[in-house]
């Protein structure tokens, strides 16, 4: 699966990319067909301060996003996936009751 993060009008943090990385991995439990994440993270300007995440994950046959907001970038990113982590397992239960609705 291929990863890819951006960040929108700042560097984002080594440690940041890793723990996006590594949530990202982990998806694909509830999904073994993801082709391939994005990630782009931005922010508002003082004093709303506010830190978004979107996440957009690429399946063979479908293309899932979410986009979460939060007062930091972990919260925001710990949002996000947990959102797609939802859909996916969804995409997923709607893909075994088609084959044992077709196997009946």
């Amino acid at each position: 699966m291929k990863i890819n993060i951006t960040a929108r009008h700042f560097k984002a943090k080594e440690s940041t990319q890793t723990l996006i990385k590594e949530r990202i991995n982990a998806l694909e439990k509830y999904n073994e067909n993801i082709i391939h994440a994005n990630v782009v993270l931005s922010y508002d300007k003082p004093p709303s301060d506010t830190k978004y995440c979107e996440v957009i994950i690429k399946l063979k046959e479908k293309v899932l996003t979410a986009k979460e907001s939060a007062g930091d970038f972990e919260k925001a990113i710990d949002f996000a996936l947990a959102k797609i982590e939802t859909r996916l397992y969804k995409v997923k239960d709607k893909q075994k009751s088609k084959i044992h609705s077709k196997t009946k």
